[in-house]
């Protein structure tokens, strides 16, 4: 692959004792200093796009998992909240909340996606399979769930800050080769209006 921005002595051609240059820009000779500067910030911006991209990616999975477990943890303090005060012990199975049984299930999948566990036990009650969670099960649960939340919300938070500084690099590159293309042509309309 060619050079992007090659300089080129132009012979016989100085100023005060300095070789005057041009540039070959992606294989086009004869371009001017401002050319070569635009294709480099160009160059630039599109390769820091591509970086915030992948970036974008993982902070999206990170926002979903998030989410899920967030959605797995207001099961978990649901089934809690069905149960009566004065259980008798956390694993006592008179202890147990029958009412999440879709919830149940949900929340037991999104656990095994993230490689999780969730204690969701089955029990036949009048000829019907139930899904359950001791008082002891749930409590341990939502302490697991809230410690994995929290380590997926502060990965989320700091690549966050890094596609940030992405997006700040990826707009002031485009900006520089922005304002180089503007000021090339109104050097050029300048030119052209004092002949």
């Amino acid at each position: 692959m060619a050079n992007l921005i090659v300089a080129n002595d132009i012979t016989n051609v100085s100023v005060y004792g300095v070789v005057q240059k041009d540039y070959t820009v992606n294989g086009q000779e004869g371009q001017d200093y401002a050319a070569a500067l635009t294709a480099a910030a160009f160059r630039e911006a599109t390769a820091i796009e591509k970086a915030a991209s992948s970036y974008m990616a993982v902070v999206r999975q990170r926002q979903t998992k998030v989410t899920e477990l967030g959605d797995v943890l207001s099961t978990l303090a649901t089934a809690m909240a069905s149960l009566k005060t004065k259980d008798p012990s956390p694993n006592d199975h008179s202890s147990t909340s029958w009412q999440m049984d879709v919830a149940f299930n949900r929340a037991k999948t999104i656990c095994t996606n993230y490689g999780l566990s969730l204690n969701v036990q089955t029990k036949t009650v009048d000829g019907v399979l139930r899904n359950y969670m001791t008082r002891g099960d749930l409590m341990r649960a939502q302490d697991d769930i809230q410690y994995a939340l929290d380590v997926e919300d502060n990965n989320l938070q700091q690549d966050m800050v890094s596609l940030q500084g992405y997006v700040s690099k990826r707009d002031s590159a485009f900006s520089t080769a922005t304002k180089i293309v503007s000021k090339s042509l109104n050097a050029a309309d300048a030119a052209i209006s004092n002949i």
